[in-house]
């Protein structure tokens, strides 16, 4: 499936979109994180719950879940939100 990097991530894949597998949104990420070493840990806090400013959605849906099952072939967007003043 394609992958959405944003921006802040760009660092690790040095692009936009990259291929991942998986069925799961847990299995795409450790797929990344094996291809992008350290990727993950940018994503996934401590607890194995995405951290607080990262979002990521599939077809347009919100996914929280690690465990989440994702549709074959479905891209999946990975969004950071930015904070500042």
């Amino acid at each position: 499936m394609r992958v959405l990097i944003p921006s802040a991530l760009q660092s690790y894949t040095r692009a936009s979109r990259v291929q991942a597998s998986g069925t799961t949104l847990g299995e795409v990420l450790a797929d990344l994180d094996r291809r992008f070493p350290g990727l993950r840990f940018r994503m996934i806090d401590e607890q194995d719950r995405l951290r607080p400013h990262m979002r990521v959605f599939v077809g347009g849906h919100a996914i929280h879940d690690l465990a989440q099952p994702l549709p074959p072939g479905a891209d999946v967007d990975i969004v950071q939100a930015l904070s500042g003043g």
